[in-house]
């Protein structure tokens, strides 16, 4: 977009992916308008996008210098991130009095409310266009915060998280639109007298600032979706990032300050609220009175804590959850130990949908290749994944480095949590020495012993999975209940031949709600999700209290006002 171009010319331009964008959450089949491939982007791809070397080198430029956004409120720097590859990356980000900076996001409100529905989804799609345009340079900013591999940090921290919000923004334009029409001519008949006559007139208005707070593994991706939602149902954003992940939020947060700017709307319309080591500027955030709508993926103790004291706000959680894979039988055991052996590696296990506990008869499983007992089987998987992380640059592709030192704890202390069926082995680096990354772990444990009830039955994140052995499918079921009810999960994985098995997993889920894949054999894994297909999360146990994305993810951020007159 060049200065200058018309809210109209804007509708106009984004039009056609809008509506694209509506079909795709009606129909939930495949469809994207961002590329996944690295070749997409620059000379050879799409018109004004950022290379391969275009990238690296806007990501380079960031390094050691501040970050100048020229929102209201800078009282000083902040900044203190360091790539989990080893090196620092120097950048200071403007720190706000928020006493400042909250009634200028308050003030941009009403010109952007006036806008309308279309207007600011028109908005929010130049904003991902010129995101998608930088992809290259986003992804390394998601590699160098949250330790992913450049691929990955490429696809999910670039065109699948565009894809998301784009997904929100499509929610948030179709339930707006759906609310009411924005005037009516009320008419009631009233026999011999004349009817009483009244014109309405209904506009959608924001709840208000919305408090987004970022995540360190995957900011971008769980961030975009309340981003998103938030500003195209009117919201003004106020964007707290993980503090060692504030690069590719502060990136987001100027290219939506540039593009609102020159829209014609006030850019303080989104900030970013960078804090200092320990500060812990989020409780306090998240308890003002100006805050009224509040984004938030991590720890389910914060999370807890947000549902239950920002009582001001509308609060979307995605916490933690035991992600569980019931394996009663499979007619494709090549198959489906290389699936299983991917998931378990895919980020060092670093994805809030990581498998961690497998359910396993005790008395074996029946597959295609013959029966297979529970050590044999737990046996096999762990070869499937030593084989798949055999060669180290095959092994640094998938696993990426380890984000923080307490998964990396998390790991060692495996060991002494049963019987090791695979070791964590440290693979070398050679691009970044400094980077740690550690292959899977495998725990097999006996579910009938209470000791080992404690190890499974709390996530472990990361790396850490459980071979469990269970009396029989029906009890690996019951386990399955239990742990959605009292834990939460965001994925549930299952193999099994049997009809009468599937339909009694299948019944679990629907009841614990929780999100199913069946008999995954090929090139989906069960921690992978789909924007405008897949639902990330179902809101309905305690992993999280919402969905991205689905109507009840925006509805919320908006209420419709009324004004009567009389005709």
């Amino acid at each position: 977009m060049t200065a200058g171009l018309t809210t109209a010319q804007l509708i106009e331009k984004h039009r056609p992916t809008l509506d694209q964008a509506l079909d795709a959450i009606r129909s939930r089949a495949y469809w994207s308008p961002h590329p996944e491939h690295p070749k997409a982007y620059g000379p050879e791809g799409a018109p004004g996008s950022l290379g391969a070397a275009e990238g690296q080198a806007a990501f380079d430029a960031q390094r050691g210098k501040r970050f100048e956004l020229e929102q209201p409120g800078t009282d000083g720097w902040a900044g203190s991130e360091v790539s989990p590859y080893g090196f620092e990356l120097g950048i200071e980000y403007p720190h706000a009095d928020v006493d400042v900076l909250l009634p200028a996001l308050r003030a941009a409100m009403p010109a952007w409310r006036e806008a309308g529905p279309r207007a600011r989804a028109a908005v929010c799609l130049e904003i991902l266009a010129r995101i998608n345009a930088r992809t290259h340079e986003f992804a390394h900013a998601v590699m160098h915060t949250s330790g992913q591999a450049f691929m990955m940090a490429f696809q999910a921290g670039g065109p699948h998280a565009q894809d998301r919000g784009l997904e929100a923004v499509a929610y948030a334009y179709a339930e707006q639109t759906n609310a009411a029409p924005e005037t009516a001519e009320w008419v009631k008949p009233q026999g011999k007298r004349d009817p009483l006559k009244l014109n309405k007139q209904f506009t959608t208005v924001p709840r208000g600032v919305s408090l987004l707070i970022g995540c360190n593994t995957f900011p971008t991706w769980n961030g975009y979706p309340g981003l998103f939602a938030s500003l195209a149902t009117g919201n003004a954003v106020l964007v707290k990032p993980h503090p060692r992940a504030v690069l590719p939020l502060a990136l987001t947060v100027r290219v939506a300050r540039e593009v609102l700017a020159e829209a014609g709307f006030s850019p303080d319309l989104v900030a970013l609220a960078a804090e200092r080591d320990g500060e812990g500027i989020a409780k306090s955030l998240a308890v003002r009175p100006e805050i009224r709508v509040i984004d938030y993926t991590g720890s389910t103790a914060f999370g807890d804590w947000l549902e239950a004291n920002a009582r001001q706000a509308q609060v979307f959680t995605e916490k933690a959850g035991v992600n569980t894979v019931v394996v009663d039988s499979t007619d494709d055991y090549k198959g489906m130990l290389s699936n299983l052996a991917f998931s378990l590696s895919l980020y060092s296990g670093q994805m809030c949908t990581t498998p961690q506990n497998l359910l396993i008869p005790r008395e074996g499983i029946a597959t295609d290749a013959g029966h297979k007992t529970f050590d044999e089987f737990v046996a096999d998987l762990a070869t499937a994944v030593e084989k798949l992380l055999g060669d180290d640059a095959r092994a640094n592709a998938l696993l990426g480095a380890i984000v923080n030192d307490q998964v990396k704890a998390r790991i060692d202390a495996a060991a002494q949590l049963g019987e090791v069926a695979l070791a964590s082995r440290t693979v070398a680096n050679p691009d970044f020495p400094g980077a740690t990354v550690r292959t899977p772990v495998i725990v097999k444990l006996d579910g009938a012993k209470p000791d080992a009830e404690a190890a499974y039955f709390s996530e472990c994140f990361g790396p850490v999975s459980f071979a469990v052995a269970v009396d029989s499918t029906a009890d690996a079921v019951e386990l399955l209940r239990r742990t959605v009810r009292e834990k939460g999960a965001m994925t549930v994985g299952a193999y099994t031949t049997s009809a009468d098995a599937e339909r009694l997993i299948e019944e679990a889920c629907l009841e614990e709600c929780a999100q199913l894949s069946l008999n995954l054999t090929g090139g989906v894994y069960v921690n992978q999700t789909a924007a405008f297909s897949d639902f990330h999360g179902s809101g309905g146990n305690p992993a999280a209290n919402a969905v991205l994305c689905d109507s009840a993810f925006v509805a919320s951020r908006f209420r419709t006002v009324e004004v009567r007159r009389q005709a």
